[in-house]
């Protein structure tokens, strides 16, 4: 009989880093999604080309893989999508907020998560889960208040990523929910999804780029296909894999990578650092993830993930 323990725990390590990698890869996901802005494709355009590059590139796949659609039904479906449209909308907020604050924002899904899963599935709620709750909140709140303002989200990027997280946290939930299609099948409704989303938000924040100069054609479709193939396509495949080998806990402390490498680059590259407070509600906002998901004794609840 042949020992599987050595390739299953050669997996997780493997499964482990390429968590950690991903991580760090979508700390660095706002320079292309600026960059767009910059050269052209104002506002949401830039995020709706990468999602459109996206969508292509997993069309063949879907394509050969239809069958599978008809099987898994509408709810699946429906809920895949909509945690693309979720992410598409972190993706624009990177234009208008601080990369740090964007990210802090969308890291407050496990908040979301326990108060739909308490009122809205009826699953009981832990002491650790209340915690989960009364932190995430707090550090929201000393976050968003750090300048001596009402605690509430400033501009159209705070806004984004606040409902990008809550919209998230409904998708994840549904998605556990229901039966879920296989990995290649779901980053093409994925990417389907959050191009639909992109579509319709993108008009609303900046008119179509008609003045595109020629000159700038080639970098826009470029950085297009190089973010839509790498951060949706290539990371989120790998994601998919290790996600299904590693403990939901460890996965979503792995994960947190994404929180400090954007920061880090955000203030390296573009300048943008925060103040004392920001960084203590940003702390906090990190602890709420990590209660979250620390092992509990009592029977696992599904949940959505603290985040991707």
């Amino acid at each position: 009989m042949t020992d599987r323990k050595p390739d299953a725990a050669r997996d997780s390590h493997l499964a482990s880093l390429i968590v950690v990698a991903t991580g760090v890869l979508w700390g660095f996901y706002w320079i292309p999604v600026r960059q767009l802005d910059q050269i052209g494709l104002a506002g949401a355009w830039g995020s709706f080309a990468i999602v459109a590059a996206a969508t292509i590139l997993f069309l063949p796949v879907a394509i050969a893989r239809r069958h599978a659609f008809r099987t898994a039904g509408w709810p699946a479906i429906l809920a895949i999508a909509a945690g693309g449209a979720a992410f598409v909308l972190y993706s624009i907020g990177l234009v208008y907020g601080r990369v740090a604050i964007i990210i802090l924002l969308f890291f407050l899904t496990p908040v979301w998560s326990t108060l739909i899963g308490r009122f809205v599935m009826g699953w009981p709620v832990s002491g650790l889960r209340i915690a989960t709750i009364v932190v995430g909140l707090a550090g929201l709140g000393i976050m968003l208040g750090a300048k001596g303002q009402i605690p509430i989200p400033r501009g159209v990027g705070e806004w984004l990523a606040l409902i990008s997280g809550i919209l998230w946290s409904i998708a994840t939930t549904a998605i556990r929910t229901r039966s879920a299609l296989a990995a290649p099948e779901s980053a093409f409704v994925f990417a389907l999804g959050a191009s639909i989303g992109a579509a319709l938000i993108a008009p609303l924040l900046e008119p179509f780029p008609h003045a595109v100069l020629a000159d700038a054609l080639l970098p826009i479709l470029g950085w297009t296909i190089f973010a839509g193939g790498l951060w949706w396509g290539v990371s989120m495949a790998a994601l998919m894999w290790a996600t299904s080998r590693l403990e939901p806990a460890r996965l979503g402390i792995l994960l947190m990578t994404e929180v400090l490498v954007g920061a880090v680059s955000a203030a390296l590259i573009a300048g943008e650092t925060l103040g004392p407070l920001e960084i203590l509600g940003g702390a906090l906002v990190l602890a709420a993830g990590v209660l979250e998901v620390w092992p509990k004794k009592e029977a696992p609840q599904p949940s959505a993930p603290s985040g991707r």
